[in-house]
């Protein structure tokens, strides 16, 4: 009985895999960008240089990246983590920490002059972040204390829109317009974020750029 369920389990998380990573690819948005990027034709040491320098830790992204084989595999235990985590505010937590993992991702990829790949990972990291900031409002809404979590989506959504000021100074310039598009994602969550902590009597962190 136990050694066929050690044979069959195994044989089952691989057909889930594959499956799980057919439908990924067949639902993912492709972007075709025309350009190059322009890491190739600057001084790499003084790429997103800026006066600004947002006090918020991003988590390391990991060695494998949305453009390994691999990906798959971590994008399906991510989605697996989520659903195994039946604490409300554990999981706001967790789309944030995903959040910031793409982010980071993004930023790497299109280092690698992989703008695709690169924007794509982008979105999912800022829809990541609207999705942890729609969990906050719901878990504040049944009574939560979040304000913790507040402060972090505030910070965070400030650190999204600096990393991404970076992240224009190196792509394609036919991605630019995109990027600009998706900067609106952490512009709303730091609002959101910043007009909850008011009415808690919070002071938030200070936006130092000019919107």
């Amino acid at each position: 009985m136990w050694r066929k369920i050690t044979v069959v389990l195994p044989v089952l998380i691989i057909a889930f895999g594959v499956l799980f990573t057919s439908i990924l690819r067949t639902a993912a948005v492709k972007y075709e960008f025309n350009g190059t990027s322009k890491i190739n034709n600057q001084n790499p040491s003084v790429l997103g240089e800026s006066d600004v320098n947002i006090d918020y830790h991003l988590a390391y992204p990991g060695r494998v990246l949305p453009d390994s084989i691999l990906w798959s595999i971590k994008a399906l235990r991510d989605k697996v983590w989520l659903m195994l985590t039946t604490n409300s505010n554990r999981k706001a937590e967790l789309k944030l920490l995903f959040a910031d993992k793409r982010l980071g991702s993004s930023k790497i990829l299109f280092e690698r002059n992989k703008p695709e790949d690169g924007f794509s990972t982008l979105t999912k990291a800022e829809k990541y972040l609207e999705e942890a900031s729609n969990a906050e409002v719901e878990n504040r809404k049944k009574g939560s204390n979040t304000s913790e979590l507040l402060e972090r989506l505030a910070k965070a959504s400030l650190k999204h829109y600096e990393v991404m000021q970076e992240i224009k100074t190196i792509a394609p310039e036919d991605a630019t317009p995109k990027i600009v598009e998706t900067e609106n994602y952490a512009k709303r969550i730091y609002e959101r974020s910043r007009d909850a902590l008011m009415e808690i009597g919070k002071t938030p962190p200070e936006n130092p750029f000019k919107w």
